[in-house]
């Protein structure tokens, strides 16, 4: 088969299903934000869970340092999630957005949450960590519905987790 025959050929192939009015998705279409799992059933995202050990949300809170750069798992309900893309998510002992929080991110930005992610439960698996955050990106995370934490000297300072897996249940 000669060139032009060969290039015709994938051309047609790779048109096919908009031709043929197919649902098919191309492989390049941009990644869109995690959709939601129905009411009581658990989504994953990321990584199986393994089973780290457990840390209270409570107790992270009140000291994070001595699991600050250490692999644990969380459980806690979501707060709010990033209404841009669903890339963060807040866990809270509460829903009052003036309590403390950990903003969880993912692991190499490879997945995220629903929008609506707010009042479902997480369990999660990650390393902790301890951040002082930029001015810029205390403003990037408030432009996406955050409440960034300041200190007495006006820094934003906060608990984040990168998780590498999650298991998400819909509040019923």
């Amino acid at each position: 088969m000669n060139l032009s025959r060969l290039v015709a050929a994938a051309l047609m192939l790779s048109a096919a299903p908009v031709l043929a009015g197919s649902n098919a998705t191309n492989k390049l279409t941009p990644a869109k934000p995690a959709e939601a799992a129905p009411s009581g059933e658990v989504l994953l995202r990321g990584e199986k869970l393994q089973g780290l050990p457990a840390v209270s949300l409570e107790a992270l809170l009140k000291d994070p340092t001595p699991w600050d750069g250490k692999e644990v798992a969380l459980s806690a309900t979501v707060r709010r999630a990033c209404q841009k893309k669903g890339c963060w998510m807040e866990l809270a002992p509460s829903m009052d957005s003036k309590s403390a929080g950990v903003r969880v991110k993912f692991k190499d930005y490879g997945f995220f949450v629903p929008l609506d992610s707010a009042g479902s439960t997480a369990k999660v698996e990650g390393v902790v960590k301890v951040a002082e955050l930029s001015e810029s990106a205390a403003k990037h995370y408030e432009s996406e519905g955050a409440s960034v934490p300041r200190g007495a000297d006006g820094k934003a300072r906060e608990v984040q987790f990168m998780a590498s897996g999650v298991e998400l249940t819909r509040a019923k």
